[in-house]
């Protein structure tokens, strides 16, 4: 193996994830309750300098640290984070969208034929059988899901709806399709290995994501009314959010790592969902969604905040790069 210094795990792109879903909140609270635009702004500038830092680790660790790159490919579950380099690229791409939009739009393309690129090679290559029950996990729904909801909710950005309903199609199929499997996998097999149950986290993100798919391509933020089916989905995120509580106990035998990262999407989709209820409900504050959206706003603030710091703690005792899955 090379002795590049920074073989970094794709899974290290879900930080970007949620700083731009934190960045995303921030926008639309600016919107909602007029808080102040800079502290969104100032987020999601950072959450596209992360990009830039790992998409050029990430790209080094092809060109210097192959042998690496290849055992991550072919490993059944480190695999199921490489699309989320395209998943990243998008939403560095929204980021940037009002400062430099011609740049964005095309780091949204290109992210787009990342993700689904490899979403069919990775569907391809499971299609063909010879893998164990036991390596299925939540992060199954990142090459497929993931990246087909987030190329909707980017193409809906972009003004691009028509593209973004095939994306959304894509992505609500393949969620339906894997959802049943994940779930039977954690309710009659073995335990997860305590180091994959912050994968849990990831539940959360189908439904939260999914819906700002539809959200977006059905008007952005601005739009009309939300429909029966966009709070069927926010209800199910509810839903989903109350299962990660109850199994938290369970993941946080696992110390604390990047690992737990896999939550931040989830939580900040559900938080920013609920904020553009209440913009396109015209900012009522007699109903239950602007309470709601208040407290989850709140709570993708906390746990973000906590993700932040712990991550830096981590990276500067030197303790945040997991072992390399090739040895020396």
């Amino acid at each position: 193996m090379s002795r590049y210094p920074a073989p970094i795990p794709a899974s290290f792109f879900g930080m970007v994830l949620g700083l731009v879903g934190l960045g995303d909140c921030w926008r639309v609270a600016h919107k909602a309750w007029d808080l102040p635009k800079v502290v969104g702004e100032t987020v999601m500038i950072t959450g596209f300098v992360v990009w830039v830092i790992l998409a050029l680790l990430y790209i080094g660790k092809w060109l210097f640290a192959r042998a690496e790159a290849r055992a991550e490919l072919a490993h059944p579950i480190q695999s199921c984070f490489i699309g989320l380099s395209g998943v990243a690229t998008m939403l560095a791409g929204i980021a940037i969208a009002p400062y430099a939009r011609t740049f964005a739009v095309w780091l949204f393309v290109i992210g787009a034929a990342i993700q689904l690129i490899y979403g069919v090679y990775f569907t391809g290559k499971s299609w063909q059988g010879d893998r164990e029950l036991g390596v299925a996990s939540p992060a199954l729904y990142l090459p497929t899901v993931a990246g087909n909801f987030v190329s909707a909710f980017a193409a809906g950005y972009f003004g691009y709806a028509t593209v973004g309903y095939l994306f959304l199609g894509a992505g609500a199929l393949s969620w339906l399709s894997l959802e049943s499997q994940i779930s039977h996998r954690m309710s009659f097999y073995a335990a997860m290995p305590t180091p994959l149950r912050p994968t849990l986290g990831i539940m959360l993100a189908p439904p939260v994501v999914g819906l700002i798919g539809l959200l977006f391509v059905t008007g952005g933020v601005e739009g009309e009314a939300p429909t029966i089916f966009a709070y069927a989905l926010l209800g199910y995120g509810l839903l989903q959010l109350l299962f990660l509580i109850r199994t938290f106990p369970l993941v946080a035998k696992q110390p604390f790592g990047a690992g737990y990262w896999a939550y931040s999407f989830g939580i900040t989709a559900l938080a920013f969902d609920a904020i553009v209820f209440v913009i396109r409900e015209g900012g009522s504050p007699t109903g239950y969604i602007q309470p709601l959206a208040v407290g989850l706003f709140v709570f993708a603030n906390v746990a973000l905040a906590l993700l932040i710091v712990g991550t830096l703690w981590r990276l500067v005792t030197a303790k945040l790069m997991p072992a390399p899955l090739v040895q020396a």
